[in-house]
């Protein structure tokens, strides 16, 4: 797939850092009203309300509700990119792939309201936004094969490319399964023994 131009979200404010911060703000308030209204029923106005500020400092930042719901989907790609990057650019181990999964079935804890939110309401991005969004999210399965195919190349995994392809999303599948199942599974157990065990599921499976 061709790597799509991300989406340029226009502001008036040209320092940088009050534009992350403030937008951090927007994003939190968004994901909260979006998970409880939907994001058609949730005004600009009551997400600028539940970041404690007027809706002409929210367009002072952001120019649409569809850029604030793009930039909650954008936001756990660069958290993915954060945590998981260092292990991708080590050399490719078992061990390391075992590190990787655990790093993103954390992050899919912490980050699985935004989960949620992306899920179910991305489908009403405009059209580039979405395809950077599905490009982003290839680029994800991509880093986890990436580090099987590097454990491949080590020998110290032995797995047809479309089986690597295959796992790899079943991966990433299996993370986001925490965000929407976890209302059942967290009676039962906390993220670190899901982690444990999908890992242990996943590796067992590879090694038949």
């Amino acid at each position: 797939m061709a790597k799509e131009h991300k989406r340029q979200v226009l502001t008036s404010i040209k320092d940088e850092s009050l534009i992350e911060k403030r937008r951090t703000e927007v994003i939190q308030a968004a994901v909260r009203l979006f998970k409880e209204k939907g994001f058609h029923r949730t005004t600009t106005r009551e997400i600028a309300k539940t970041a404690g500020f007027s809706i002409g400092t929210l367009y002072e930042y952001i120019r649409t509700k569809e850029d604030i719901l793009y930039l909650v989907c954008d936001n756990i790609y660069l958290e993915v990119q954060k945590r998981l990057g260092p292990i991708e650019q080590q050399e490719a181990t078992i061990e390391g792939l075992i590190a990787a999964i655990n790093q993103y079935y954390l992050l899919v804890d912490d980050m699985q309201d935004e989960m949620l939110v992306m899920y179910q309401e991305s489908k009403s991005l405009p059209k580039d936004a979405l395809e950077y969004v599905l490009s982003k999210e290839i680029e994800m399965v991509g880093l986890f094969e990436s580090i099987l195919v590097g454990c491949v190349n080590s020998s110290e995994l032995e797995m047809p490319k479309k089986e690597i392809k295959l796992l790899a999303h079943q991966i990433v599948l299996q993370g986001q399964a925490w965000a929407f199942r976890r209302w059942a599974w967290r009676k039962n157990f906390k993220i670190e023994d899901y982690s444990k065990m999908q890992t242990k599921i996943l590796l067992n499976g590879i090694q038949i």
